[in-house]
Order: structure tokens, then sequence, then C-alpha cells
């Protein structure tokens, strides 16, 4: 690719300064400009930070993998493995406290005709003499046919919680809102040496009204899958089509046809009053003699648990950190508990200060968002949740957070005599592990979107009334992206804004939250920011 490019260094344009302000060192941009004229690659030199504090100790059972399922049997299950039919697929590990639930997978038929119905499972075991209560703090789960993938433009304002596209979008943007689906109880209760269902929800390969609870009861029929109607062409496999001169048609083949599938999102804030192990099962509907669908019971959930193998087809094998030295890196995806659910941490100049002070004029800098291995930004901090258990077909950790909460207080402090404009970005750059002090970013970004999810901003506008926006971005590979909010502060003081937001599931990290100090913002800035379409910035 390189070969294809060319590069030069451009000069920004300072505007002309007050006399109080100090004359800004703008840093330049390295433009690598292909040669057909498509597209730029950016580098903008800029300090990249880590996030500092760390992931908490609330445990995280993650159900990930395989994320695509067409073999029903054991997603994850931290059962003890004593007298299961298959040993290795239980991780022994017992839950007491809070912890957090995250499942996403995907349903994916076998031919285009498949309209079954999956199931997706989350059983509790109580191993102790007691009734163990298990509260339910929050819970959200949605499927692709409720929160289908459309086009959004790359910000809008979500007042309502109305705006998403997929859904881990949705089922992020829920959590991050503190909202509950009334469908939930607030607990249960588990009998001492007992089993319970906490969650048994359907991901049809079709279009399926669901219950407003959400699922359907034990036992209970679904009407059997339509039979889909077969076109005369479909059926004799060509589609005659007439030649220019009208003589003899001819035969070319069937476009081909679309294999169905469905995704489902869960997440969960529980806490349990005594120890219990979790398990996520897959199993189709079973098929009465009239055709009809049955929901799975506890009882056929408990023959999966003792009986099951694991669900398939597996995923990629990653690759080990540790010992890992050249070829493709595969991160794979993560089954087991990953330990962390939340980074919440005040950023500031160091350890002593209580502020953060702003960049110089046309100035940023940067902290990166769920970064991984081999890709921080240059930072060398992978905040990716370590695994206490996991299989040893997934993943080292759990790579990008999903389903994390990053809560990020921002006290930034302007020391000048004049005030300054500060604005707040969500960036998706390129990759750019070698890069030591700065961010790439490519002209137009590429078409594959790397996030899309709800980020939320609170702040004070200039009357000292709060202000707590929810943006729902979508945001391609390299895209550097408008700012969110632009805020005037003072001579001397201090403004406090805080980003929080839930890394969803249809996400591909890491990402980038920056502040650029655009009271002298260079030429390009400028133009890139008047020549979008899809602004949306709040000045205050």
């Amino acid at each position: 690719m390189l070969s294809a490019l060319v590069a030069f260094t451009l000069s920004p344009l300072i505007a002309q300064l007050p006399q109080q302000e100090a004359k800004p060192s703008v840093p330049p941009e390295t433009v690598v400009v292909s040669r057909d004229g498509t597209y730029a690659e950016v580098i903008r030199q800029q300090q990249v930070r880590p996030l500092s504090g760390s992931l908490d100790g609330v445990p995280m059972f993650n159900s990930n993998s395989p994320e695509v399922v067409q073999q029903e049997g054991i997603l994850l299950s931290t059962f003890p493995p004593e007298g299961m039919g298959s040993p290795e697929a239980h991780l022994n590990y017992a839950f007491q406290g809070r912890f957090d639930l995250f499942a996403h997978h995907i349903a994916r038929g076998i031919n285009p005709d498949d309209r079954r119905t999956l199931f997706l499972a989350v059983v509790v075991y109580n191993p102790g003499p007691n009734p163990v209560r298990l509260r339910i703090n929050q819970a959200v789960s949605y499927l692709s046919q409720e929160a289908p993938f459309i086009d959004l433009p790359e910000a809008r304002l979500s007042i309502n919680g109305n705006i998403f596209a997929g859904p881990g979008s949705r089922t992020a943007s829920d959590i991050l809102r503190g909202a509950t689906q009334a469908h939930w109880p607030t607990s249960i209760t588990v009998p001492p040496g007992n089993v319970s269902l906490l969650m048994n929800m359907p991901i049809p390969l079709r279009q399926l009204k669901i219950p407003l609870n959400g699922s359907y009861a034990q036992g209970e029929i679904i009407p059997k899958p339509p039979q889909q109607p077969v076109s005369l062409a479909a059926a004799d496999g060509q589609l005659q089509q007439e030649t220019l001169d009208g003589s003899a048609p001819v035969s070319s083949p069937p476009a081909p046809r679309p294999i169905p599938s469905n995704g489902r999102t869960t997440m969960m804030y529980l806490t349990s009053d005594g120890p219990v192990y979790l398990a996520s099962l897959a199993r189709y509907a079973s098929t009465t003699e009239s055709g009809n669908e049955q929901v799975p019971s506890l009882q056929d959930w408990l023959q999966v648990l003792k009986q099951g193998k694991l669900a398939g087809p597996r995923d990629i094998p990653p690759s080990d950190p540790s010992t890992y030295q050249f070829g493709r890196f595969y991160y794979g995806r993560v089954a087991g508990v990953a330990m962390g659910s939340s980074w919440q941490t005040r950023l500031t100049d160091n350890a002593n200060s209580s502020s953060l002070t702003i960049p110089d004029a046309g100035n940023s800098f940067s902290y990166v968002i769920s970064s991984v291995d081999r890709n921080t930004f240059g930072t060398g901090q992978i905040q990716s949740a370590p695994m206490v258990v996991r299989y040893p077909d997934t993943a080292f950790r759990a790579h990008g957070n999903y389903g994390v909460r990053y809560s990020l207080t921002l006290p930034l402090r302007n020391n000048l005599d004049v005030a300054q404009t500060v604005s707040i970005k969500f960036q998706t750059p390129l990759e750019g592990e070698n890069l030591t002090n700065g961010l790439r970013f490519r002209r137009p970004p590429e078409n594959r979107v790397f996030f899309r999810g709800t980020v939320r901003l609170r702040f004070k506008n200039p009357l000292g009334l709060e202000q707590n926006h929810y943006f729902h971005l979508v945001q391609r590979r390299g895209q550097e992206s408008n700012p969110l909010v632009t805020l005037t502060i003072p001579p001397q003081s201090t403004k406090e804004v805080e980003v929080e937001l839930v890394y969803p599931p249809d996400a591909t990290p890491p990402q980038v939250i920056t502040v650029l100090n655009n009271s002298a913002a260079d030429v390009f800035q400028a133009q890139s920011s008047r020549s979008s379409t899809n602004r949306l910035s709040r000045d205050f």
C-alpha cells in the first residue's frame, strides 16, 4: 500500500491570537495520499495517554463463544465437572456477591430454508444447604429483530434511548441509562441443591412475535414455521432469459439465497447472597407431531447441561500473547469468567494533581479506550479484563471489554489569562502501535463500522445548569469524527466533564477520547468540520 501513496507534511495556518495568550506550537500533520487521490492517511502528532486507574474486582460471566451457533450444547458453564457427561465443559467457578452477566450469540441456519427457533437459557445452581436469593439489579436483552442494523448518521442525540442499530447497541444503551425491561423479576430464590431458570429466551430464524414478557412459558407450543414458497425458476435451478436477437433462451444460475440468522445480546447486573454456579445453554425447540415447536423446559435444559457437549461450531482458537512471535494474531472469542466490569477514574495531570491541564491552542491529547494486545496506540496499556477461568480454545483475555462500563471524569483546567475553547471527541483511529506520539486516521474513513453505541456526556453550561447528553455514534475504521461538545473555559478556571459508556459488542476496539484546544484550530480541522453533513456538536 505504501508504494501507492505519496507522503508530505502540512504546516497548519495559525489564527491571530490575543496578546495575553502564548503563541501555540501546533503539531504538523503528515498526510499520505493515495496515487489515485481517493483517500489519504493522516498522522496527527499528539500525546496518547493510558487511562489512570484499573478495572474493578467484579467478575463477569462472559458468554460470547461460539458467537455463531449452529449446533446446540453448552455455551459456558461454571458448574463443577463431577458427574457431567463432558467434564471439560464445566469450569468450576462459584459466584457470590456482585457479578455481571454478558451474553452475545447469533443463531444461523444450516440452509436458506432453516426456520427453527434456537433457545438460549441461563440456569443457576445453589450448591449450599440454605436458600440463595439472586437479586436482578438490572437486566436487558434484545434480538436483532427488535433492534435491526440500520444506517444511522455519525452521531445523533438520543434523548429517550430510541436511537440504536443492532441488539448490542440497544442493550448497552439501555444498561448505560439504568433501564431494566419490565418483564424481569427483581429476584429469584434458588432452593438448596436445586437448579433454577434465570433466562429462557428464543433466537428465531424467522420473524416471530415475541411475548411482552420477553419469552414463552416452559413447554408452550409455538406455531410451526411457515413453508417458504419456492418459485418455479428456483425449483428448476435456472432462470430463463431471452437473447438479444430473440432466439433461443439461455440459462443462468439463480441468485444465491441468504442463510437466515438472528442475534441476541443480554446484559445483567446481579447480586447473590450465597454461592451459585451459572451456565448458558443453547437448544433448538422440540418439534411436535403436528410440526409445531415446543419451548424447552427446565428438565430439557438439565439434560443439555448434564449430557451435552460444547456448542458449535467452535471459533478460531486464539494466539497466546505470551508466546506469539509472528504471523496473524488471533484474539479469539470469549467464554469464561472475566475479572472486571467497570473502569472508573478521574483523569488528572498526575497522581498529585486535582485537575487536567488543557493542551496548548491547536493541540490535543487522547486517552485510549478498550485497548487490546498489539493495539494500544503506543501506550503499552492493555485494558482487556483478565480471564479467571476459560476454555482452552477461547480468548486469553476479554478483548474488547464488551459490557464493561467506562466512567471517566475530566476536570479540564485553563491556566491562561484568556478564555479557551475546548472540544471533546470520540475517535476510531487506524492501528498505530508503532507510533510513539500520534494517531493515524483515514480521510475518508473506511466503510467498515468499528463502533456502534452510545456515549454519555455530563457537564454544566455557562449558567451552571447540568447538561446530560446521550450520543449514539456510528464510527468507521480511521474516523476522526466531529466534536461531541465544545466548551468555553474562562481564564484560570476549571470545567468538569464526565464521559461514560458501556462498551458495546457491535464494536472493534480500541478507540480514544480526545481533548482538543481549538482556540486556534488548524485549517484542515476547520474544513473537515464545515464539510461534514453529519456534524453534531453542542457548544457551551
